[in-house]
């Protein structure tokens, strides 16, 4: 398998992944001469990059006579978030604010605020909780400044 960083490194690769993943959402395929039209460019620099996203599993390919249908796989760029993230979460300190609700959904202005027999979380799972928030809070944002900086080199 192709080095997944190589392959996505690649813009008009990454412009074709953009397309596929449009129409994932709606679980569609694409032929190539749609995506040749989508994106404005010529049908064998399509397929040399199909090809070469094929090879790294990042798209599947459906044949319909001499028509091909091509579809996002998303499951090899788990390589990449996996290396990437940790590299997002360090040295990233935020504040995090707790907010207490009662059983309507009112905010209070702590734990004392509640109700007799309405519990909030122990300290230890507190914690927890707003460490797991803190980094999927930084993952988001630091995914979007990447794709950001991707489409500006473009």
């Amino acid at each position: 398998m192709p080095d997944i960083f190589g392959v996505i490194a690649d813009a008009t690769r990454r412009d074709i992944l953009q397309v596929l993943l449009d129409r994932h959402a709606d679980d569609a395929e694409m032929s190539v001469s749609e995506i040749v039209n989508q994106l404005e460019i010529s049908q064998p620099t399509v397929s040399k990059h199909l090809k070469v996203l094929r090879d790294a599993e990042l798209v599947t390919v459906r044949e319909e006579g001499q028509h091909r249908f091509y579809s996002l796989n998303a499951e090899p760029l788990e390589m990449v978030e996996d290396f990437v993230i940790p590299f997002l979460s360090a040295g990233f300190d935020t504040e995090v604010t707790v907010e207490y609700l009662d059983g309507n959904g009112s905010t209070v202005t702590g734990p004392e605020g509640l109700h007799d027999g309405e519990h909030v979380l122990p300290e230890e799972a507190a914690s927890a909780a707003e460490r797991i928030g803190r980094a999927a809070a930084v993952a988001e944002h630091r995914v979007k400044e990447l794709v950001a900086r991707f489409k500006l080199r473009e």
